[in-house]
């Protein structure tokens, strides 16, 4: 295995500021997580990311039952965005932090009315047996690129909606 193997690659132009594309993806990620994407028991109600080092990505159901995903590692705002992937290949919260992933979320601003974002999900092999599922999982059309295309549906929708970003 090459480290090239274990990482994941997806990026997305968007037609907003940085600090437009960087507010929509950390304070409205529940609106563009799609709601199939769920380890819990029950429907998911929200999705929050909390904005600092330490801080998690909780979906929530209906039940009060939640689901800390992913712990932040890296709250740079409004440039980066790491935060561990703590979802193992068998597609259930992994404890141990030395077998989970990384995803790095960069915002670049391409010019003052747009931004391209690129996600890198790395050290997946960390996941050990089996990693290749996760790998082919985030990369897949229903992973990262899923995710992106909803997030640039979704800044359409709110540019459509007031007018300006």
């Amino acid at each position: 295995m090459t480290s090239s193997q274990a990482v994941v690659h997806k990026s997305i132009d968007v037609p907003v500021p940085i600090e437009t594309a960087f507010a929509v993806f950390t304070e409205r990620l529940g609106d563009f997580k799609p709601p199939e994407h769920n380890l819990l028991g029950a429907p998911i109600v929200s999705t929050q990311l909390e904005p600092w080092v330490g801080g998690y990505i909780v979906d929530r159901a209906a039940t009060g039952e939640e689901c800390r995903w992913a712990r932040i590692i890296v709250y740079d705002p409004p440039r980066r965005l790491v935060f561990s992937w703590n979802i193992s290949p068998q597609w259930r919260i992994e404890s141990d932090p030395n077998r989970t992933s990384e995803v790095e979320v960069r915002f670049r601003a391409t010019s003052s009315r747009s931004t391209r974002v690129e996600v890198e999900h790395s050290h997946l092999d960390r996941h050990g047996p089996g990693w290749q599922a996760v790998r082919d999982g985030v990369g897949g059309s229903e992973g990262w690129p899923l995710y992106l295309n909803r997030f640039a549906a979704l800044l359409h929708e709110i540019t459509r909606e007031t007018g300006n970003v």
